[in-house]
């Protein structure tokens, strides 16, 4: 795995043994992650973005976002493995500098308000195992916390109902994977 484009083009990312390893990592794929910000790249949403990654993993696409001009990054991960990836990861690429690492539960970091000390958010970036079930209240967590022209991006086996907060831009399938694109809705009716 490595980063696809910008300042870190190139870099060979340090990733868990096998495909999923001890950590539970499911890395994006190059190709996934490619197809990802070259998508929001046309949107205008990574220079100068404050970035959101809440299951960092290995860190790979907050890394992207990063190395795409993105000002900065904050990773959320839980298990102390990944963690140990993503400042593994950081150092590699030379993005220590604009970014922060917090060893948390993403969903429970955001419920107690921790979420808000860096947004609000123009890019959240969301890949959390493919069982995680908790879509609705993760949603209605980061509606708060986001910009108003924010992009989220959901990654999942199966589409993501962005509900009654959230205007779904686009949606992309590769292989088994779902890539869904939502933004705030400033005008539900």
């Amino acid at each position: 795995m490595r980063v696809v484009a910008g300042t870190a083009r190139g870099r060979r990312l340090v990733t868990p043994d096998g495909r999923r390893g001890d950590s539970g990592v499911r890395p994006t794929t190059d190709r996934v992650r490619e197809s990802i910000f070259n998508a929001l790249h046309s949107r205008g949403a990574i220079v100068d973005a404050r970035v959101l990654d809440l299951f960092a993993g290995t860190g790979a696409l907050g890394l992207e976002a990063l190395s795409r001009g993105a000002a900065h990054a904050t990773f959320v991960e839980r298990a102390r493995k990944a963690v140990t990836l993503v400042e593994a990861n950081l150092e590699i690429c030379n993005l220590v500098e604009r970014a922060t690492v917090v060893q948390a539960d993403g969903p429970r970091w955001l419920d107690l308000g921790s979420g808000s000390a860096s947004g609000p958010w123009d890019l959240v970036l969301l890949d959390p195992p493919y069982d995680f079930k908790g879509w609705p209240e993760l949603l209605g967590l980061l509606v708060a916390l986001v910009a108003d022209d924010a992009v989220v991006v959901a990654e999942s086996d199966h589409e993501i109902d962005g509900g009654t907060q959230w205007h779904v831009d686009s949606r992309r399938r590769a292989a088994g994977t779902v890539v869904t694109m939502l933004r705030p809705d400033n005008d539900p009716d």
